[in-house]
C-alpha cells in the first residue's frame, strides 16, 4: 500500500491514518512459512513541527513448530511501528529513517521489512520445554523416558562398582 502524503507535508500536528493486511505468507523461515494469515496493519503518520512520524502496530497469528520437540503450535505476534519519514537523508548511514518516494509513503515496504526483523530466531511451545530424549527421542514433556544417563569415561570403573553392589 502506498500512502500519499502531500497533504499533510506541510501542516503541523496534521495526520494521515492507515489500515490494511499485508500477504507475507511466501516468506521463509528456516525452512518454514510461519506467517500463514495475513498481516493487520494500523497506524497514522503524523507531522510533528515538521517531522513526519510513522507509528502503528503490525499484528499476525504465526503456525510455528517448537525448536526443542517439535511441536506445532500458534502464537500471536504484534510488532510496533515508530519511525521517522522524511524526503531526502542528509546522512547516508541512517537506515531508521524511511524515505518517501515523491510524497508517498511504500507502506509494505516498511511494514514487512519491520515484521521479517522482529522474528524470533528461536520459537518454544513454552518457557519450560523439556525437549526429546537425544537417545529414544521420546517426547520429555509428556514423561519421563526409560534410558539411562551417559557415564563420564573417567568414572565408568566407579559405575560399574556401583553397579555390582545394586545387584
Amino acid at each position: 500500500m502506498r500512502l500519499d502524503l502531500r497533504d499533510i507535508i506541510h501542516i503541523p500536528d496534521a495526520s494521515k491514518a492507515f489500515h490494511f493486511q499485508l500477504d507475507l505468507s511466501g516468506q521463509e523461515f528456516y525452512g518454514r512459512k510461519p506467517i500463514a494469515h495475513p498481516v493487520e496493519v494500523e497506524g497514522s503518520v503524523t507531522n510533528h513541527a515538521g517531522a513526519l512520524v510513522l507509528e502503528g502496530t503490525a499484528r499476525s497469528v504465526l503456525e510455528l513448530a517448537c525448536d526443542r520437540c517439535g511441536k506445532e503450535f500458534s502464537r500471536e505476534k504484534a510488532v510496533v511501528l515508530d519511525s521517522l519519514v522524511a524526503q531526502e537523508l542528509e546522512d547516508e548511514e541512517n537506515d531508521d529513517i524511511l524515505l518517501l518516494d515523491g510524497a508517498e509513503l511504500d507502506l509494505d515496504e516498511a511494514v514487512s521489512t519491520a515484521f521479517i526483523l522482529a522474528m524470533d530466531t528461536k520459537n518454544l511451545c513454552s518457557d519450560d520445554c523439556k525437549g526429546l530424549c537425544a537417545k529414544c527421542g521420546a517426547d520429555l514433556n509428556l514423561s519421563p523416558c526409560g534410558c539411562r544417563p551417559d557415564v563420564d569415561p573417567r568414572l565408568a570403573a566407579l559405575a560399574q562398582l556401583l553397579d555390582k553392589d545394586a545387584e
